[in-house]
């Protein structure tokens, strides 16, 4: 199959309009009363859904096939789940310093806890003519790894603020939020992955169609989220200079993260083309796996939670299409190079700045 091509320029991902334009509907008429009820509810619905069509779509024998490469996973899961955070709670720093406000730091410390991207990896490894196989179980890996670790790592770094409480942060993780997240995110996801002999080739035969309904319940969550954040009040914490801080400490965080994905993969031994596919999936972080999950979490506050994510997402997006470009001209070593027969006979996704946004298979971009 031949390589996907990336646009010349490297405009905003629509997915990211419809997103802010979502935003834009929940800040003029955020849902109220019954209405902020039945958001609620079919928000709800909506998260469970995403995630059963995540475990449905998720191949166990690709997965089991991953393994051999264990060396390369271990450095993208350590990237993700290890690194990502460490570098998040040393953002703490900012706060003090009256570049964060706490809540938009909490947002951020989230944003480093969540999985890596799926498709956005495949497109970008593939463009820079790295190890496209890897970055497909790589990303698999760390979707997966996901479901489990985000909330663990929310509970011992956050400290709660999940179950709807108003808060982010403070108060210890309680009962009521690892129901939720038991019964909203790991039992559909298991439960996709049990009927996946029986439902997966009807997801994969309706992925297009599937995809709009993936992308039409985040945009579900998003307005639930800050509908109820405008109801409560949470925006009067955000300044105009607070979000430039933000966007300045994002951008620092993705060049550190790139940097070491790339130059650790090296120290690391690793081939021209692994590095390739260690540094588009352990540097980005998952929209769509990340904003189901602040909305079971934080309730209230979600809407602070998200914002860090959603301005990482477009940033290394917009970053990493840069880099492939490069790394596709540069001259490679014939024995660092991938075979063509396998970098070139799988399937790759459409590219993720182009629609979809990445958790665990589906709508895939961030």
């Amino acid at each position: 199959m031949k390589r996907p091509h990336w646009p010349s320029r490297t405009p905003v991902d629509p997915y990211i309009l419809l997103l802010l334009g979502t935003v834009g509907l929940a800040a003029l008429l955020p849902a109220r009363g019954t209405g902020a009820d039945l958001a609620s509810g079919a928000s709800t619905a909506a998260i469970a859904f995403l995630f059963f069509l995540y475990g449905a779509r998720l191949s166990t024998r690709e997965a089991l096939d991953g393994l051999r490469h264990w060396r390369l996973h271990g450095t993208v899961l350590a990237c993700t789940f290890v690194v990502f955070p460490l570098l998040g709670l040393a953002a703490r720093g900012f706060v003090p310093a009256g570049i964060l406000s706490d809540p938009l730091y909490q947002g951020l410390l989230f944003l480093t806890l969540v999985p890596s991207t799926i498709q956005s990896s495949i497109a970008f490894t593939s463009l820079a003519r790295g190890n496209v196989p890897a970055a497909i179980c790589a990303g698999s890996f760390s979707s997966l790894a996901g479901i489990v670790a985000t909330p663990l790592l929310a509970a011992a770094l956050l400290g709660g603020g999940g179950g709807g409480d108003g808060s982010l942060g403070g108060g210890g993780f309680s009962a009521d939020s690892v129901t939720k997240i038991v019964l909203q995110l790991l039992v559909p996801f298991v439960a996709g992955q049990v009927l996946r002999r029986w439902v997966g080739e009807f997801v994969l035969r309706h992925r297009k169609a599937l995809g709009l309904v993936d992308r039409g319940s985040i945009l579900l969550v998003v307005y639930t989220a800050f509908s109820q954040g405008m109801v409560e009040g949470v925006w009067h914490q955000v300044s105009p200079a607070r979000l430039g801080g933000l966007l300045a400490v994002e951008a620092v965080l993705l060049a550190a993260m790139l940097l070491l994905t790339w130059y650790g993969a090296k120290a690391l031994k690793f081939g021209r083309a692994d590095r390739i596919a260690i540094q588009f999936a352990g540097s980005k972080k998952s929209l769509a796996a990340g904003l189901p999950m602040a909305s079971v979490l934080f309730g209230a506050q979600a809407s602070l939670a998200v914002l860090p994510l959603m301005l990482f997402h477009q940033m290394q997006l917009m970053v990493c299409a840069v880099i492939a470009k490069r790394r596709s001209r540069d001259a490679v070593d014939p024995s660092e190079a991938v075979a063509p027969a396998v970098a070139e006979d799988v399937t790759v996704p459409v590219p993720a700045g182009r629609s979809r946004t990445g958790a665990g298979t589906g709508t895939r971009s961030g």
